[in-house]
Order: structure tokens, then C-alpha cells, then sequence
């Protein structure tokens, strides 16, 4: 690779005052817990660390081989999870499999290294020992070649870049958090109140309300199970092929989509690792083929996961694992009827119902059994409706983060290796 002009690379080791793991107290003596000493673990670990889960006294970070790392230093998870990355804001310790690292500044500025540590966690798990626990040792660590400017100011523009990026991701999520919370507390006004004539929320001020085994609904509402209305109205309730009936070596490259539980994702049906099989071998399994509407449900693993069957999923298959339904239109809408599912008082009765001592299950008996309170068709649509625009908006906020993701990834390729230098932007400042 051609030299960077005002670029070096460097051991590790050479631009490091000092690196090292951490340890664990005696976990029995309490004394040495609950200190003023915040203690890295795993779950600790992220961009700015300055508080952590547990803590240590002074007594417990003497009575083992953590030390004290001061604020500045780079905190780098070495066993078991590698290659995540944070930066402490205050003195911490860290637990064994947890290495601090203190850079030196005038030469490599913290900021910058962590952000160079986060391209190298393909490397460093390629490179990491042992067979039951996998780890990254110190010395290994000081031998990792490491590209940078020689200009601090370069470095910490760098650096700079990244992080507002990083807080714009962190801005990103925390809106799609806020979203789902709104969504979560509509749902549940919208699957036990729903929505009036007029489009307002039903309250108890202004509507009838009555008791039901599930709960206050207005007195428009009727409770029903699932085997009642495919009873009364009509529709298909059924398990996918069994296994005799479908085998993994009939499996093809290209051919009908099969869909099993872990194809079931929260906004529909995904096809990333999606198994398919010929049309001739789908033709023998004509009942399982699913058609426009059909509801999929998973009956083994997490099992509030179900989809609505879209036009572009219409002629795939139900797969083993699965159960699919086919609800009567008038009584039931698809989309309101999954968002149902999903919503906890139902996955309450799922989990009563669930059979299985290892993994639990469903099979159509406990679907049939599940008690729902059930507006008219109509309402349901305006509910689903509702509910819908919420996902669009959340779906949008989605795409940005992905974006800003993609796009940080562009940068530290480009940023971090010289390919794209920030001295015009330096040039630029020195002038105002």
C-alpha cells in the first residue's frame, strides 16, 4: 500500500504508556463491592464510560489484578466478546477479558485509537487464542500495527467527525426508543379502547363500557376465541407439512420460498436465509401453500412472531414449525388480528398454553383457545390503519439510522487509512 503523505505506522507498543487486563474480587466477600469504584464489564462497555452496573471499594480493586485506569484511557474487550470498544470518562477498573489502554497523547490521541480499534474487530477475532475461552493477550496487542497522522491536529479532527456522526446515530436511536414507547401505549389504548365512529379514542367518559374475562371493553365489543369465529364464519386453521412430509435435502437454491419461524421478523417476512424448493415438490404440498392475507405463526422458539401474508409472499409455503390461518374477511382484518396477537394480554394466554419443557410450543388447540376481544371488521380496519402510519413514521426514522450507519462505516474506511484527508477542513479553520 502506497505511504500516506504525513502518515505513520506504528506498533502498538510504541505509542502506548501502558496496557493491561483487568480482574474479579472475591465475588463472596461482600466488602469488596459497592465502592465508589466504577468496575467495566461487558455490558458496561460503549462510547462514554463514567458509570457502570457494579462498583468496587478500594479494599475489593487491592484484593485482585484489576487496576485503576485513569479518565482518557481506552477500554478494549479482550475475552470471550472481542473487539468492543469504549472510552472512560472517569477512573474505572475492568473485569479479566477487559484490557485498559493509555495512550501516549502527544503522540496517539485516545479519541482517535478508539475509533481505530473499531475497524480492527475482524482482525483481533481471527487472531485471538484458546478453544474454550477465546482471548486477545497484551503482548499480542502491543505488536498490532497501527496507521495514523503524525499531526495531532489531524488525528483529533478525525476523531471529531466520527463523533458527530456517532451522536447523530445516537440521536437516531433514542427517537426510534421514543417511538416505541408511543406505539406500545397506542396499542394498548387502540386493542382495548379502540376508536369511535367519529376517529376518537373511546374513554369512559364519553362511552359504555362492561366487564369481560379480559378486561373493561366498550360494550360494542364482543369477546371471542379464534376456534369460535373459524367455527362460525369460516377460514383454515392448521400446522405446516411434518417433517415426513418435507426434508432439508430437498432444499434448492432457487425455487418457492419455505417459510420457518426464524424467517418471521416484526415487519413481515424475511428472506435473508430463507429455504426454498422446487414448484414440483410445492405442488404436492398444495394445502401449506399460503395465499394473500393468510396469517403465519411461529409454533416453536419466540412465539409472539407472526406475519400477514403480502402479495409478494402469496404462493410460498407454510413450513414446518409454522401454523398458519386463514381468517374469515368479515370478522376478522389480517393486519389488525397480528397486531393482536403480538400485544401481551394475548402472549399471556400463549405462555399458559404453551407446551414443551425445553422449547415451548403451539399447536392450533392453544390458537383455537385464544380469547380475543374483538371489535366490528370496520373498526378493526381504522385501528390497523392507525397503527400503520405509526410503523411508516418508524420505518422512515429506520432508514435514516441505517443511512447514518452506512455512512459512518464509509468514513472510517476512507478517514482512518488516509484515503480522504481532513487538512483541507484544518486549512479552512485556521482562517477564521
Amino acid at each position: 500500500m502506497k505511504a500516506v503523505e504525513g502518515w505513520t505506522t506504528e506498533q502498538l507498543g510504541s505509542v502506548i504508556k501502558d496496557i493491561g487486563d483487568g480482574g474479579t474480587p472475591n465475588t463472596n466477600k461482600r466488602e469488596y463491592f459497592g465502592g465508589s469504584v466504577p468496575w467495566v464489564v461487558i455490558q458496561d462497555i460503549r462510547k462514554s464510560i463514567s458509570t457502570t452496573k457494579t462498583t468496587l471499594t478500594r479494599l475489593g480493586l487491592a484484593s485482585c489484578s484489576a487496576k485503576l485506569w485513569p479518565a482518557g484511557s481506552v477500554i478494549l474487550s479482550t475475552g470471550a466478546t472481542i473487539g468492543e470498544v469504549g472510552l472512560a470518562e472517569v477512573p474505572v477498573a475492568t473485569k479479566q477479558g477487559i484490557h485498559g489502554i493509555v495512550c501516549k497523547e502527544e503522540e496517539l490521541s485516545s479519541q482517535y485509537l478508539y475509533y481505530k480499534l473499531q475497524t480492527l474487530r475482524d482482525f483481533l477475532n481471527a487472531n485471538a487464542q484458546g478453544s474454550t475461552i477465546r482471548e486477545i493477550r497484551a503482548n499480542f496487542l502491543r505488536t498490532i500495527s497501527i496507521s495514523f497522522p503524525t499531526s495531532k491536529t489531524e488525528q483529533t479532527k478525525i476523531a471529531e467527525i466520527l463523533s458527530t456522526v456517532d451522536r447523530a446515530i445516537e440521536q437516531t436511536e433514542g427517537l426510534i426508543t421514543k417511538q416505541q414507547r408511543i406505539k406500545t401505549g397506542l396499542m394498548q389504548d387502540l386493542l382495548t379502547r379502540g376508536i369511535d365512529e367519529h376517529g376518537n379514542l373511546r374513554s369512559e367518559s364519553t362511552h359504555q363500557f362492561k366487564d369481560s374475562p379480559l378486561g373493561r371493553i366498550p360494550v360494542e365489543w364482543e369477546i371471542k376465541s379464534f376456534g369460535e369465529i373459524i367455527g362460525k364464519y369460516g377460514g383454515v386453521l392448521q400446522t405446516g407439512p411434518f417433517g415426513s412430509q418435507l426434508h432439508s435435502y430437498e432444499y434448492v437454491a432457487d425455487g418457492v420460498p419455505v417459510v420457518m419461524p426464524q424467517d418471521i421478523a416484526s415487519k413481515g417476512i424475511s428472506t435473508a436465509n430463507i429455504a426454498r424448493i422446487t414448484e414440483k415438490k410445492a405442488q404436492s404440498l398444495t394445502r401449506h401453500r399460503m395465499v394473500l392475507d393468510d396469517l403465519v405463526f411461529a409454533r416453536r422458539g419466540d412465539l409472539s412472531r407472526c406475519a400477514v401474508i403480502g402479495e409478494k409472499e402469496r404462493g410460498w409455503l407454510c413450513g414446518t414449525g409454522c401454523l398458519l390461518m386463514r381468517p374469515p374477511a368479515k370478522v376478522l382484518s389480517p393486519r389488525w388480528t397480528a397486531d393482536a396477537y403480538r400485544f401481551h394480554p394475548i402472549q399471556l394466554q400463549v405462555d399458559v398454553g404453551a407446551v414443551g419443557s425445553t422449547m415451548s410450543n403451539l399447536n392450533t388447540g392453544i390458537l383455537s383457545d385464544i380469547r380475543l376481544a374483538l371489535p366490528q371488521v370496520e373498526e378493526q380496519i381504522n385501528i390497523e390503519n392507525l397503527l400503520q402510519d405509526v410503523d411508516y413514521d418508524e420505518m422512515a426514522v429506520e432508514n435514516r439510522l441505517q443511512k447514518l450507519r452506512s455512512l459512518k462505516t464509509a468514513l472510517m474506511q476512507d478517514l482512518l487509512t488516509g484515503k480522504k484527508r481532513v487538512t483541507p477542513l484544518l486549512g479552512a479553520e485556521a482562517t477564521h
